[in-house]
Formats: structure tokens, sequence, C-alpha cells
């Protein structure tokens, strides 16, 4: 199901994740669900085929696609396991995203070809054990030493995407007043440097195989070189990152959905009962006629958020629109997936219940929906 007509490039993309993915991720996904493994060489082979520098420029190393192509990809990933296309997106959209959209020529000459062939896996800390929604409250400090060559980071950051595995990580952390948005600023922090470390992995519902940490600070020296932008922009920056960062992850509830409505479908043309097929019976054809709607709908506000970030048009209301919605229509979607399979969607004999579980993140990750929903109504209403 597309919303829209998908170029050249994107049935491409589309076609190569496919293949790759009924190769390499079909077959291992459910162990690494189970075993919660963090399939780290998986990310190298994608770097390989352009994944994880999409919207990298060619002349760092990168794929030079838009926003509609990386939409394409990250669905189509989620399509067979979201763990792999949430990886896939943080590094890409956040870590990534940040030093391509605020990094100096030289921080991005250093970064942006190892990250983009997935030599080196990013990772993005801004959430905290106690500032989730409230970024601006952050704990974490960055201190200039008294040399003026280093700032000394002490602080622990949570629920961050690659935070053990991650081979650098932008940071943000308080290098002013608790509560000023201008207060707050991003480092480049290589794994390696002294003091920092990745801490607890999270024992998730869903989206298993991607891995979840803490990264904590301690006493932990950062050249002054690997300051993104000015010192103090570090939030405002976070702000714009993110808001191309739900984009994908608007991207990803659209794969989940999919992939949920897909098995579902075809599950119902086999399942007989009443000797005929299950779709046969209005009870089932209407859901699976709810779902098709309103995923084409996500899919049309997410490609739309999409080409408008392309023409680099603001995407702040659209791209909250788009995430808050298709957040919600994942959710929705894999919940009936798991009543059109009835018994058998509560196994994990049939895909039904893993869409279920992975789903739910997309309503929580990079803003709640409560949070979309702020968004929105301060866009509406300046």
């Amino acid at each position: 199901m597309e919303a829209t007509v998908a170029t050249e490039n994107q049935t491409m993309i589309a076609q190569m994740v496919r293949d790759f993915g009924l190769q390499h991720i079909k077959p291992h996904m459910m162990r690494w669900d189970n075993t919660q493994e963090f399939p780290r060489d998986l990310f190298r082979q994608l770097g390989e085929l352009g994944l994880m520098g999409v919207l990298v420029p060619a002349q760092y190393g990168g794929s030079g696609f838009g926003y509609q192509e990386y939409v394409t990809a990250i669905a189509e990933l989620a399509k067979i396991d979201g763990s792999i296309g949430l990886s896939m997106a943080a590094h890409n959209s956040l870590c990534t995203g940040h030093i391509l959209q605020h990094a100096s020529e030289a921080q991005k000459q250093q970064y942006l070809p190892r990250l983009a062939s997935g030599e080196w896996l990013g990772a993005w800390g801004l959430t905290e054990p106690n500032t989730g929604s409230d970024a601006g409250n952050m704990r974490t400090t960055a201190v200039l030493d008294p040399s003026g060559e280093h700032y000394v980071l002490n602080g622990a950051k949570n629920f961050i995407t690659h935070g053990k595995s991650g081979d650098v990580a932008v940071v943000i952390a308080r290098t002013g007043e608790v509560g000023d948005s201008h207060g707050m600023t991003a480092f480049i922090v290589e794994r390696g440097t002294p003091g920092f470390e990745g801490g607890r992995k999270e024992d998730k519902l869903g989206m298993r195989a991607s891995e979840t940490t803490e990264m904590i600070f301690t006493d932990c020296q950062v050249p002054v070189a690997n300051v993104i932008g000015k010192v103090g922009d570090g939030f405002v920056q976070s702000l714009k990152v993110l808001d191309g960062g739900r984009i994908s992850i608007a991207a990803l509830s659209l794969g989940i959905a999919q992939g949920a409505y897909e098995a579902a479908l075809q599950y119902s043309k086999e399942r007989q009962q009443f000797n005929q097929p299950i779709s046969n019976f209005q009870g089932i054809a209407f859901k699976l006629a709810d779902m098709a709607t309103e995923i084409e709908a996500a899919s049309l506000l997410t490609y739309r958020a999409a080409a408008m970030k392309d023409r680099g048009e603001n995407v702040n209301l659209e791209s909250a629109m788009a995430k808050l919605y298709a957040s919600e229509v994942s959710v929705r979607v894999a919940n009936e997936g798991v009543q059109i399979f009835g018994g058998y969607g509560y196994t994990k004999d049939y895909p039904a219940e893993k869409y279920y579980r992975d789903a739910k993140l997309c309503t929580i990750g990079e803003g709640t929906s409560e949070i979309q929903k702020l968004v929105i109504a301060r866009a509406l209403l300046k």
C-alpha cells in the first residue's frame, strides 16, 4: 500500500530492503527478540547498502537521498522487524542527523564517513532518568576545565538507543542554568573516552533487538573542539533534530502497521471457520477496511511531511501530526491484527504479537503522543 506514487529510487530501495530483510533479518528476528540480542554486524551490512547514511551527501560517503527515500527505507525495515527499523532510524536521524545539520565542516569530515558506512554506530543522548518530556531540566553538566581545553561531563542519560554499542554519541549537557533553553550544549563523545561508559540495559516489552541503555559520564573530559555549534545552542539544535526524527518515527509506525495489516489480511484469507475463510465475515472484513484506511491516511501524512522536509520547509507542525497519527494507528492496527489471528495472535508462532509489542514504543519515543499534541496546539495557536 502506497499513498503516494513511488519514485524509481523509492521502488528500488523498497525492493532492496525487502530482499535483504528476507535473507538477513527474518530468519533470526525471533531469536534476537527472545534473547534481546543486538545484531551489531547487521548494521555494517546495512551500511554497505547505503542505509546508514541515507540523508548524508555523497561528499561525506552517504547515499545523498531525501526524506521520501528515507521514509521508504525505514517503513520497509519496520514491516519485517520494528527493532531493526528503530535502530537504523535512531542512527540516521539523531546522531548522524545532528552532526549533519549542526556540526562544523571539520567535524562532518571526521565523523560522517564512518557513520554513513556503518563502520561506526551512532547514539544520541538527551533523555535522563528524571527528565523525559521535561528535557530542559536536565542534570548532566559540562563544565569548562580551567585550562580552557576540555569540558568535564558528569551525569547520566537513559533510554539511549546504542548507549552501550555506539561508537560515537552526540550528548546534550547543561552548560548554563537549569531550565534555560540556551543553557545546554551538544558534544561529540567517542567511545573509549575515559569516564564515558554504557550503563544498565533496559528489559523492554518490544523492540527488543534494538539496544536501549544508560550512558554514564564520570569526570569525562571532552575537547572543546568537540562542541557542536555554539555553546548554549544544544537544546535548540535538539528540537530541530527531533522535527526530522519525528518523521522517522512516523515511518517506523507506518511500517509496523503495514506489516501487521498484511499478516492479518493473509491469515484472514487462509483461516477457515464454518467452512469458509474468515475474511468472508463482515466482522473481520470491516476490521481490515478500517486498518487499510487508517494506514493510507498515516502514509499520506508521513510522506507529506517528508516532501516538505525535502523542500526545506518548516515541518514542526506536520512532523508532529504525522508522528502522532501514525503511531496511534500503528497501535490500533497491531491490536486488531492480534484479534483477527484470535488465539494464535497471542502466541509467538505467529507474527501478530510481535507487531503488537513493537508498536507501542512509537507513541512514546521521540516525544509522547501527549507532547505531539502540545507541539501541534502551540503551532495552531501561534
